[in-house]
């Protein structure tokens, strides 16, 4: 790669001073105990990598892998001396005890013991960003702040964020935390690929709005857009995650991200990745693997230079359409400032708009 130390451009998140590299490191992998993850010796070497190239943010979470994610960071960084210079995310909700309805979920008592075992499995005594993984409907979010406030307070816990939660309820959350002078959350973590663009309708606009920074995960689709599913089996330990996505649309769009992706010297994976990031709004993406190889080419995503005509040709063919009004919305520009141009977006006559001295009064 012509450049050793690529993760080396850091950006701020949300409307915080916490600096991420613009890729991420993701953990899902981590320990096979799932039936398709990594060793923890190639984990070990993948954490090397990563960090030597500049990366310094590493997402997990409570249940990956059983706990055995969280685990094999613990030891990676006790034994390297690199905690304090990389920033360590982790997420609570995931259950971790079948038939215990507390194990998992929002509420103040999960929260508290959820964030005591990630600390002794992460081999820690402090974590930097916490994330909701999801948004838990059964518990007032009011509760689950009041318990992060907690974890900050004693030191536990230096960041909030939210993950896989709608926007009302993460501008809900972040209303009550700034009002109140209480714990908000500074970011949120959603799935955002070629193939899975939803959090256009209401969440970038939201994050925007807000001043949050979104991290994404998933920008390969589990994947599908590597390429690697085209005309091949797939793997029996992950068909549940694979097999759902695999449709005409998406058979489509992996076509067209490896044509792009010849046409630039990349491979597909690093063309679908590098469009995520490219995307307003987005601070840091996350990206997993199974082996050294496989991450070093997600890493070379950042070497990858679109063209407007690739993004262009990449949008096109994406395109989502939002639930109402969003839709709507997007397309009122006539509508609204018929035949001026506010803010660079220029709009044509409107159909049903009069001119200055047609209006009745």
């Amino acid at each position: 790669m012509s450049d050793v130390r690529q993760l080396n451009d850091y950006r701020t998140l949300g409307k915080s001073g916490l600096r991420v590299s613009r890729l991420c490191l993701g953990t899902m992998t981590f320990g096979e105990d799932w039936g398709w993850g990594a060793p923890e010796e190639e984990c070990s070497r993948m954490l090397a990598a990563f960090i030597d190239r500049g990366g310094n943010f590493i997402d997990t979470a409570n249940e990956y892998t059983k706990g055995h994610a969280e685990d094999i960071i613990g030891s990676y960084t006790r034994h390297s001396s690199t905690r304090d210079r990389l920033v360590i995310g982790t997420k609570f909700f995931g259950s971790m005890y079948s038939g215990d309805p507390n194990s998992g979920g929002a509420s103040r008592k999960a929260v508290m013991s959820a964030c005591e075992q990630s600390l002794r499995r992460l081999k820690t005594t402090y974590i930097d960003i916490y994330w909701m993984h999801c948004w838990d409907y059964h518990t007032p979010v009011e509760e689950t702040l009041h318990a992060l406030a907690t974890l900050e307070q004693r030191g536990d816990v230096r960041y909030v964020g939210f993950s896989n939660t709608p926007a009302w309820k993460v501008s809900q959350a972040v209303t009550l935390g700034r009002c109140k002078g209480n714990v908000a959350p500074i970011a949120e973590q959603v799935e955002y690929s070629l193939l899975e663009r939803g959090i256009e309708g209401e969440i970038v606009p939201m994050a925007k709005d807000l001043g949050l920074g979104l991290v994404t995960w998933s920008p390969l689709k589990f994947g599908v857009l590597s390429g690697k599913h085209l005309g091949t089996a797939i793997d029996p330990n992950r068909g549940e995650l694979v097999r759902g996505q695999l449709t005409d649309r998406s058979r489509d769009m992996a076509l067209l991200v490896r044509e792009l992706a010849e046409d630039v010297g990349a491979t597909p994976a690093q063309v679908a990745i590098k469009w995520v990031m490219t995307k307003p709004g987005v601070t840091s993406t996350i990206v997993g693997a199974r082996t050294v190889d496989q991450l070093e080419e997600n890493l070379g995503s950042t070497q990858v230079d679109l063209s407007d005509d690739h993004l262009a040709r990449l949008e096109g063919l994406s395109k989502p359409r939002h639930a109402y009004p969003y839709d709507f919305v997007a397309g009122s520009a006539a509508f609204n400032h018929s035949g001026t141009v506010v803010n660079g977006e220029a709009a044509g006559l409107h159909w049903a708009a009069p001119r200055h001295g047609d209006v009745r009064y």
